[in-house]
C-alpha cells in the first residue's frame, strides 16, 4: 500500500518526512501511547498488531475491525483531530494521533 488517505483526505507516504522510520517502521500515538507498525499498514493493521482488537465504544459494546473494507463503520477512529476515519482504509503515517470514538 503506498499513499493512504490521512484524516484530512490528503494522501501521504510512510511518514511526515516522506521516509519510513527505522527498518520500514512507522510509529503512531494511540490514546497517548506510542505504537509501532510496519510502513504501509493501515491504522487497523497497526492496532491489531499491537494486540488491540477493539477501539471504539458503542451502545452494543466495543468495536474494532469487522468488514475490513470500509463498509461497516465499526473501525472508526479520530485521527489527528478528525473524527470518523475508517481505520481499515487509512494508512498509518508516522506521528498520527489516534483516539477512540464513542458513539451511541
Amino acid at each position: 500500500m503506498s499513499g493512504g488517505r490521512n484524516g484530512r483526505g490528503a494522501t501521504g507516504a510512510a511518514g511526515a518526512s516522506g521516509v519510513p522510520g527505522v527498518n520500514g517502521t512507522v510509529e503512531i500515538l494511540v490514546e497517548g501511547e506510542a505504537v509501532t507498525g510496519r510502513a504501509g499498514q493501515t491504522i487497523a493493521g497497526v492496532l491489531l498488531g499491537s494486540g488491540r482488537v477493539a477501539w471504539r465504544g458503542a451502545q452494543q459494546g466495543e468495536r474494532g475491525v469487522f468488514c475490513g473494507i470500509g463498509v461497516c463503520h465499526d473501525c472508526l477512529v479520530t485521527v489527528n483531530g478528525v473524527e470518523g476515519v475508517r481505520a481499515c482504509q487509512r494508512e498509518a503515517v508516522a506521528g498520527d494521533r489516534i483516539e477512540r470514538e464513542v458513539r451511541g
